[in-house]
């Protein structure tokens, strides 16, 4: 099977979300995991894009809640791919709070490695990542610092 290279921007999704109050925690903020149900899906977007395929989260890295989300605010999530492998994706997810004149605030970061699966969900091929500029080359090397992270947690049991 012929997988064709693509383009950081090909996969790239953006979602935008109103807090309602449904989705408060009891401090009146944005219920973190409803927020990371959200920034799941982005990432899940991303990584179906690229690999045209079904995908599942693996794992999820350096998720960083800087900053609230209140009640009535606009909340985007903008997920892009950062690195790929085999049959494996890292996907980007940031999070940011935007106000009425469109000035974004971040808010959520985290990495997600996302695995492509065939109809028997069996691990398969996705295509290869094209790096275009150098935010994309220094996010890809970052990208491969963190799979041996992970390689190692694996090793050593945590």
């Amino acid at each position: 099977m012929d997988i064709k290279a693509k383009r950081v921007q090909d996969s790239m999704a953006e979602t935008v979300h109103i807090v309602r109050p449904n989705h408060l925690n009891g401090a009146n903020r944005l219920f973190g995991g409803i927020l990371m149900q959200w920034i799941d899906e982005v990432a899940g977007i991303v990584a179906k894009r690229h690999a045209m395929m079904n995908v599942t989260t693996a794992s999820v890295d350096n998720l960083r809640f800087m900053k609230g989300a209140y009640q009535n605010e606009m909340v985007v999530i903008v997920g892009r791919l950062t690195y790929v492998g085999t049959t494996s994706m890292e996907v980007r997810v940031d999070t940011y709070v935007e106000n009425k004149e469109g000035v974004r605030k971040a808010i959520n970061s985290a990495y997600f490695v996302m695995v492509a699966l065939d109809e028997n969900d069996k691990p398969v091929p996705v295509p290869q990542l094209i790096i275009e500029t150098e935010e994309q080359k220094v996010e890809w090397e970052s990208a491969k610092k963190r799979r041996e992270i992970r390689s190692q947690r694996k090793v050593e049991g945590f």
